[in-house]
This record gives C-alpha cells, structure tokens and sequence, in this order.
C-alpha cells in the first residue's frame, strides 16, 4: 500500500515508517520543515510539507494514499482542550477524504480524547477501516523524552529515585520498535472498529523501574508519600500513582491484540533497555 503517516518525523512515527517501507509499503509523511524532511527522505518516504492545521493538504494525502497512519498530536499542555480539538478536525478532514473507500484509517488514542475516539468508531459506518492505538503510558528506546526520562531527570537533580507508597502500582510500557510493527499489522489486517493496546510488559512496578534507575545512577531508591508525590514530581506526581494495568485492564486487552493480529514483540523490555545503560548516557 501507499500510506500516507502524519507524524512521520515523531518518536515513534519515525519508527513506523521505517517499518513499513521495512515491509513493502510506500509512504508519504507530513512534515513542517525542510531539516525534518531529510529523515524522511533518508528512510525513503516522500514528503508532504504541512501541519495539523493544513486541512486542505491532509485531505489531499489521504486521498492519493491506500490508508492511512495518524500519529500526529500537538503536545501543548498549556491548551491540551485545544490540542483535542485540533485532532478532531483534523481526523474529520481525513475521514471525509476516506469515506466509502474501504481503506484504512490508523489512530492513535490520547488521554481525555474520548470524543476523538468516538468520531474515529464512527467513521466505521461509513466505509471507512478505522482501528485505534492505545499505546503503554512508557514507549520506550533509543531517543525517548516520555516519563521514564523525566524520572531519571528528577532523580539525577534530586538525588534519589522516587516511587510512592510501596511502589506496587504497575505502568505497561512498550519498545518504540515493536509499537511500530502494531501500527503496521493494524494497517494490513485489523478488522474495522478495533480498538488495539500496544503493551509488551502489562505492568512494571514503579518500584522496580526506581530501582533500576537508582542502581544506574548509583543514588538509593526511596519511597515517598503520595502528599509528596506532586511536589517530588511535578505533573507527572498523579500519573506515578496511578496502577495503570488495573486501571485498563491491560493484560486482557494486551491478550486480545495480541491474538487479533498474531502481534509479537521481539524487543527488550523496560527493565532490561534500562538495564543496558543508554537512558544515562
């Protein structure tokens, strides 16, 4: 297939589009600037010069494309409602170029971005071979800058690595590498309306991944209360709180991607990409 993949110069849009022309596909990426570009153009891709909010060009690239891979998301938390709702118009404007095709239509689920989601299940009544990604709160490799990284920054300026409580509560986490080939074999086989979790490990404690972190920067791992947590954390205080596997049910909805699309992760865990030292490089 053709496919035309928005965030294709992303963390993890740049490790899909690897995989793809990896396996045969061709691919178009959205891209804003010329420096970008030359990623792209390295791995192989055409590119489409634009953003989010250039309707008109991502109407047209969803047109020419056999499906299409949105992983495109402006991460402004100072208007998060704002970033939604960008989203949303921007899936409207490729759902309308997709309609009655039968091709695929890949996204990708963010938090609090239930109306999205739902406009995504939609667009299954109208032709359209629509799936949704959620993917682990720790997609982790080479080139992260998500959560793990920010609690390896704290621990570094604070000199300890913090976990909650008894530090039982449990993250899911997922190799960017292996994340990319869910995407891909979504694109190939998942039946319409399939909503799909990308997690390889189903639930770490955050002790153990604290403990990791403070073996590698050689500072002890300590509890902290959860009144602390806020201040320790900043923002990331609630999401280190929370256990997410029981939160989503992550091992059985983990079981059902798995099976739906014979989905296979082949990459090294968390612990163990920890473990091989270059988050502390």
């Amino acid at each position: 297939m053709h496919v035309f993949v928005t965030g294709a110069t992303g963390y993890v849009g740049s490790a899909v589009v690897q995989e793809l022309i990896g396996s045969g596909h061709t691919v178009s990426g959205l891209c804003r600037s010329e420096e970008k570009a030359a990623g792209l153009k390295v791995a192989g891709a055409e590119v489409v010069y634009g953003a989010l909010n250039d309707l008109d060009t991502l109407g047209s690239a969803a047109a020419a494309a056999d499906g299409v891979i949105h992983l495109a998301f402006t991460n402004d938390f100072s208007d998060f409602e704002g970033a939604l709702a960008l989203d949303l118009r921007a899936v409207e404007v490729i759902g309308a170029a997709l309609e009655g095709s039968g091709k695929p239509f890949i996204t990708t689920a963010h938090a609090n971005g239930h109306t999205v989601d739902h406009a995504v299940l939609a667009m299954a009544e109208r032709g359209i071979r629509t799936s949704i990604v959620s993917l682990a709160p720790s997609v982790h490799g080479e080139g992260d800058k998500g959560f793990v990284p920010m609690m390896i920054n704290i621990a570094r300026a604070k000199g300890f690595a913090a976990y909650i409580g008894d530090g039982t509560n449990r993250w899911p986490a997922v190799h960017r590498l292996d994340a990319a080939v869910l995407y891909r074999l979504a694109l190939e086989s998942a039946p319409s309306g399939s909503r799909l979790l990308g997690a390889d490990d189903e639930g770490i404690p955050l002790r153990e991944i604290a403990a990791v972190i403070g073996r590698q920067l050689n500072v002890p791992a300590v509890s902290i209360t959860p009144d602390e947590a806020t201040t320790h954390f900043g923002f990331l205080g609630t999401i280190a709180s929370f256990d997410i596997t029981s939160l989503y049910n992550t091992a059985q909805a983990s079981l059902a991607t798995r099976e739906l699309l014979s989905w296979k992760p082949v990459q090294p865990g968390l612990i163990a990409d920890l473990e091989a030292g270059h988050y502390f490089a």
